[in-house]
């Protein structure tokens, strides 16, 4: 018995190496014409666009694969909004397209021709920041920062369309923005406050 289980191994291994050894030895026009396809680079096509961000008019070409979040990071150079599941899970990509809340990183960004675009960089003023800056930094709403860019503009948008009247309606709008570090309720805290404080978003 233990002689057949030798014999079967045996048999295993030198199959096995009988199969490398052909696939090694094979025409290398064979392998080259398998491997071509993967090797040579699709051409890269672009598309003319204009599009208006926090204000100001760009006209760029554009890779037609390119998402709005790489747009807005690699092209124009506006690096607050950032680059997490890069799948539309987390939220940290998270900006204004007319006034709605888009994850950049799920929209194309030649989709986005004559859109009006704000940014995180587009909230405050050289001389004083967004209420709802002002507000995630007196509510300690944030720890290491990296989500706080999409947290806070999910948050201009809860106030403006009007579901920031409670915890629970405030938690449900922003359930698709994923804190890490668990600032949940400090945020809920200082949307709630903005939204008490009538202050214009």
């Amino acid at each position: 018995m233990e002689a057949c289980k030798h014999a079967d191994g045996r048999r295993g291994f030198l199959k096995k190496s009988t199969a490398i050894a052909a696939l090694y030895l094979a025409p290398s026009f064979l392998t080259k014409s398998f491997a071509y396809d993967k090797l040579v680079p699709s051409p890269v096509e672009k598309e003319k666009l204009q599009i208006i961000i926090n204000g100001k008019s760009y006209e760029l070409m554009v890779d037609i694969r390119m998402s709005l979040l790489d747009l807005l990071r690699e092209q124009v150079g506006l690096t607050g909004s950032k680059k997490g599941c890069d799948m539309g899970q987390c939220g940290a990509c998270i900006v204004l397209v007319n006034g709605k809340r888009v994850n950049g990183c799920m929209t194309l960004a030649v989709d986005n021709g004559s859109n009006k675009i704000t940014t995180i960089e587009g909230l405050a003023t050289p001389e004083k920041l967004h209420p709802v800056q002002e507000a995630f930094i007196s509510h300690d709403a944030m720890q290491c920062g990296y989500c706080t860019p999409g947290q806070i503009m999910s948050a201009v948008a809860c106030i403006r369309e009007g579901h920031a009247n409670t915890r629970e309606e405030i938690k449900a709008y922003m359930e698709g923005n994923i804190c890490r570090c668990g600032s949940y309720q400090n945020i809920v805290d200082a949307i709630l406050d903005v939204k008490k404080s009538g202050k214009p978003v």
